[in-house]
């Protein structure tokens, strides 16, 4: 069945006031295998007792058996890896017998490899999950029920936002915290723009206002393009909203076939060769797009606040804008949880970390000034510096994306339906197919997984 999406308000009260705020993780076109359903649904129980003291504070928490934890991540790398480092020193000033060993993936990598040791019975102590992937896990029974640590236990619930807590649960249970936030903005090269003498993109683009600058800034012969937008599942959902439709309706059945949809698809299909690279011209690139936006060849970029920090480095003059949308605004917002391993031999040391690594004041400082997305924290002063931080000049906009979220749509066989509308848009652009058509057959492809 389509999961519950209890958290689909949980980013207009993390960040929809001026205390703030999609990783996700970078957008990827590929996402989790679906665990081993052998999995135990029971912690793993050696003995240890909830932790006594709050594990998200600064101050010495009671001693723990030492314990070595591991923690697979795949935000960290290869970008902010120091940055965990740091949150880690600080964990162990406050739990000096608890080692903290670190595994990275790509993102590209890190589901198949999670997925690998889940069913090998090999399960890091605590990971990272993305929301889209969560439910999967969440129900394969995969997952140490943190209810144990909560409050007295050690937790401070109160620390997180209530919708982004609740968006870690599932029938009840909580498996997991809140860790960060991010999300989709029109990032655009400002030479370029004024080189052209057009005007910068504003909030109330349409996708008939972007197509006409892109077409205007558009020179393929050398190379240089106008937008880029990924043709993808995130990208298509996010469309989809944007052009007034819906994934879903109530009763869970797919929807993404209407008129709505089908420009939707039109919308991003109609971009590749045209005011973008051509799929083929792209192939498996790493960084693709990155590179052409970073050489000045690119000048509006659909993509993440997580690239600010590359762009600042980079040197390239630039600022963001909240993305056009057509019928309406929808902005895509990516949440990501840390987890603690069911089979884990160290279940307080391991929710002892996650709670550190998602709440600290620590964490929240370095997630802030390394702009390693937005934790999910109640803590209206930390916000207020984010805003202080340029470029991006219009720093703003990343708050503003948050008045109108589109969240993805969640259902435990997730990969699968990725995977479908995914390969259904690449017959558009590959093949010439027709969009009716080939939604049509996507979801009652759809429909008979999610059933």
């Amino acid at each position: 069945m389509v999961a519950t999406l209890a958290a689909a308000t949980l980013v207009l009260a993390a960040c929809g006031s001026d205390d703030e705020s999609s990783d996700e993780p970078a957008e990827s076109d590929d996402a989790a295998e679906e665990p081993s359903d052998e999995t135990s649904d029971e912690p793993a129980d050696d003995g240890d007792e909830p932790a006594g003291d709050e594990s998200s504070g600064d101050e010495p928490a009671d001693a723990m058996e030492p314990a070595t934890i591991d923690y697979f991540t795949f935000s960290a790398a290869p970008d902010h890896l120091e940055d965990l480092d740091a949150i880690i020193a600080a964990f162990n000033e406050e739990y000096p017998d608890i080692t903290i060993e670190v595994q990275t993936a790509s993102y590209d990598d890190y589901f198949t490899s999670l997925q690998t040791q889940v069913a090998g019975g090999a399960a890091p102590d605590t990971f990272e999950l993305n929301y889209e992937n969560f439910v999967t896990y969440a129900r394969s029974g995969a997952l140490l029920d943190l209810g144990p640590y909560l409050g007295d236990g050690g937790i401070d619930a109160a620390r997180y936002y209530p919708l982004a807590l609740e968006g870690f649960t599932d029938g009840g249970t909580q498996y997991g915290l809140p860790a960060t936030f991010s999300d989709v903005v029109l990032i655009y090269n400002k030479t370029m723009f004024d080189e052209a003498g057009l005007d910068y993109p504003t909030a109330d683009w349409t996708w008939d206002d972007e197509m006409a600058a892109a077409q205007a800034l558009t020179d393929a012969d050398a190379g240089v393009y106008g937008s880029y937008q990924p043709v993808s599942f995130f990208e298509f959902y996010k469309a989809l909203g944007q052009a007034g439709g819906s994934f879903f309706d109530a009763d869970g059945n797919a929807t993404f076939n209407s008129p709505e949809g089908v420009a939707a698809a039109e919308w991003l299909t109609g971009k590749p060769g045209t005011v973008m690279p051509t799929l083929a011209d792209i192939g498996g690139t790493p960084d693709f797009d990155t590179n052409l936006f970073q050489s000045g060849k690119l000048a509006m970029w659909h993509n993440g606040i997580w690239q600010f920090n590359g762009l600042n480095e980079s040197g390239v003059d630039y600022d963001i804008v909240v993305e056009p949308g057509q019928a309406q605004k929808a902005n895509a917002v990516f949440m990501n949880g840390a987890v603690a391993s069911a089979g884990t031999d160290h279940p307080e040391a391991a929710a002892a970390w996650i709670a550190f690594l998602t709440g600290s004041p620590t964490t929240v400082d370095v997630r802030l000034a390394s702009s390693w997305e937005l934790p999910a924290v109640d803590d209206e002063a930390a916000f207020a510096t984010y805003l202080e931080i340029t470029p991006p000049e219009n720093r703003q906009a990343v708050f503003d994306a948050l008045d109108d979220i589109a969240l993805p749509p969640v259902i435990e066989r997730q990969a699968e339906m990725q995977d479908i509308v995914g390969q259904a848009l690449e017959r558009i652009v590959l093949d010439g197919a027709d969009p009716q058509e080939v939604l049509d057959e996507a979801a009652a492809e759809v429909d008979a997984i999610a059933g």
